[in-house]
């Protein structure tokens, strides 16, 4: 969502504010904006809109300085204006920008404009500027005044802060949204993420919750959430820069579809390695704290949801234990039965989704120990909160909508699956073997899949003017219809909805008629011959059919049923084939409609907000 970047060097910072904020623009941004201490002043360029707009200001405006901030905005106090962008300035003395939700802003707006304080925003932002700024002027540091401001602070927030009276430091504070320090020679960096500072270092610390930092030139100071000194490890960060940078495609989203074989292939290179289910994939305890599990509850939000419900299926089967899925947002506000026997399963992209992380907090407070996250991104938030990882191997992804984080995630799930079932003995040693070859081949089925974009892309011109469409799946498939109408909806805003097929005739068969196309995931399983039936009830209200089916299935096509073989049947790894075509044909539905595929209207990539 929001993103953060701010730097204190010898040289001039604005190049290096403005290159990272256009490095976090696949976060999802409606505004943009600097602040630097240049001399004895503190200046500000904001603009709603792109990055481009505000660096093309800061240009005219001949901004330089060797300290200062920048922010990415995703509007959630008040509209998109330029008042309401960042950062915001106290007194003409003191910038801030933040990530997060202050919950108690109107109080605090309260007792500030008391104070005298006058707001020129709409923001729970300038909350934060006049409150510290109200302690500077209590006399003490910069950052003993960050400090204090905190403290009375309820909700979850990034911060970064420079004042032109002290215009050697920067200050930042951590709670509940993520925030680093990079580390330079004779310079040092914050950031929202690793991806706005990698130009500059790859040497990180990654500030844990309630941590606040006071940054010079020549060195960094962390202090706990007792406001007491702390060493925290620095990190060498494996973001290249060559992941950041397009290459010789069109969109981030259609390279990172595309890099969907060497994402698995990564992933599953430590289940090869192992020669099967090892327990120590999840962590070197994990035999012993997965042993006497007896059920599951996987917690996620939005693709990493549908992940999760294909990972129900393989789960029950393979292990033989119940397995529920719960939206984070939802479970974290409901009464949990706890059960200390029972596997906590968070997945999330990122490791900083907030619903995600409080839904894992909720568990652990009603004494849920056996925690495990499923994550792209090391030493983030969740994996840190958990007990056990599995780190997917995806690399970075800047495209909004989630493709192969998608598919490595549901990798690592059914490692997961496989494991449980090996302990449990239910999965022999021949099993293991076959399920493993599977595996293997896992990376050609899906660049088979790949090979199929150009009649997907024929097929995008007949979805392109339509403003509606239903995806249908049954079992295992059922959650790859979910992801498919929500990639559609995500970049090309048809609305698109998914369903169990057997549903059909409950309801969502009133829509039907020969303006809404109908998207069939149908490969062939033991449910093919129910779908067949569920086809015909479209055919006779006079659908589109468009199916997504397997080279070896007897589907025929025909004027009002269009068919896709993707390769082979590959039993129960078909679902993340499946997920291929589905992801090609919201991409290129998208490009004939001529929407923003890689930052679509209004989405965010790094949910961090409630």
């Amino acid at each position: 969502m929001c993103g953060i970047v701010g730097a204190i060097a010898n040289r001039d910072v604005v190049p290096l504010l403005v290159d990272g904020l256009k490095r976090l623009e696949y976060r999802g941004y409606d505004s943009a904006g600097i602040a630097v201490v240049e001399g004895a002043c503190t200046r500000r360029v904001r603009r709603t809109g792109r990055v481009a707009e505000m660096e093309a200001a800061a240009q005219a405006e001949g901004v330089h300085a060797t300290l200062g901030i920048g922010h990415t905005r995703w509007a959630t106090h008040g509209g998109v204006t330029e008042s309401n962008a960042h950062p915001h300035i106290s007194h003409g003395e003191l910038a801030l920008v933040h990530n997060g939700i202050i919950e108690n802003h109107e109080q605090q707006r309260a007792r500030l404009q008391a104070l005298g304080y006058v707001f020129e925003s709409q923001t729970d932002t300038e909350v934060v500027a006049h409150l510290i700024h109200h302690y500077r002027a209590q006399g003490g540091s910069l950052l003993q005044a960050l400090q204090r401001a905190v403290k009375e602070l309820h909700g979850a927030y990034a911060l970064a802060v420079i004042d032109k009276r002290d215009p050697e430091v920067m200050v930042a504070a951590r709670m509940g949204c993520p925030l680093l320090v990079g580390l330079g020679e004779d310079e040092n960096f914050v950031a929202s993420d690793v991806s706005a500072i990698v130009s500059a270092t790859r040497r990180v610390i990654f500030l844990e919750e309630g941590d606040t930092a006071e940054l010079t030139r020549d060195g960094v100071h962390v202090f706990d959430a007792t406001d007491a000194p702390i060493e925290r490890q620095v990190h060498l960060s494996d973001v290249s820069l060559a992941s950041l940078e397009l290459g010789p495609y069109s969109h981030f989203m259609q390279k990172e579809i595309h890099e969907q074989p060497r994402a698995i292939s990564d992933t599953l290179e430590g289940i090869v390695a192992a020669g099967g289910f090892d327990p120590a994939l999840f962590g070197a305890d994990a035999k012993q704290l997965l042993a006497d599990v007896d059920s599951v509850q996987i917690l996620a939000c939005g693709t990493s949801y549908y992940a999760g419900l294909v990972a129900r299926y393989w789960i029950e089967a393979c292990a033989g234990i119940p397995c529920a899925v719960d939206i984070a947002s939802e479970y974290r506000y409901r009464e949990v039965v706890a059960n200390p026997r029972q596997l906590i399963v968070t997945i999330s992209q990122s490791g900083e989704t907030l619903d995600t992380m409080e839904a894992l907090k909720h568990a652990k407070q009603r004494g849920h120990d056996k925690t495990l996250s499923i994550c792209n991104v090391p030493e983030s938030a969740i994996p840190r909160a958990s007990r056990l990882l599995f780190l997917t191997r995806a690399g970075a992804e800047i495209g909004v909508a989630s493709t192969k984080a998608f598919t490595t995630q549901l990798v690592a799930l059914f490692a997961l699956a496989g494991v449980l079932g090996k302990l449990r003995g239910r999965i022999g040693g021949e099993r293991e073997a076959a399920l493993l070859d599977e595996l293997r081949h896992l990376p050609g089925s899906v660049q088979h899949a790949l090979n199929l974009e150009p009649q997907i892309a024929a097929w995008a011109e007949r979805f392109a003017p339509r403003e509606h469409a239903l995806f249908l799946g049954r079992g295992l498939h059922y959650p790859i219809a979910l992801e498919g109408a929500l990639k559609l909806k995500e970049i090309s805003y048809i609305h698109a909805e998914g369903y169990p097929a057997g549903e059909l005739k409950h309801g969502p068969l009133a829509l039907v008629d020969e303006a809404m196309p109908v998207v069939v995931i149908a490969p062939d399983d033991a449910l093919l011959e129910k779908v067949k039936s569920n086809i015909q009830e479209v055919r006779a209200r006079g659908g589109q059919m468009f199916v997504f089916t397997d080279a070896d299935s007897s589907f025929g096509a025909s004027d009002a049923v269009h068919v896709i073989r993707t390769p082979r049947h590959i039993g129960e790894l078909s679902p993340i084939v499946h997920a291929i075509p589905v992801q090609l044909l919201a991409y290129h539905v998208a490009l004939a409609r001529g929407t923003d595929v890689d930052k679509p209207r209004n989405l965010a990539k790094s949910v961090t907000v409630e």
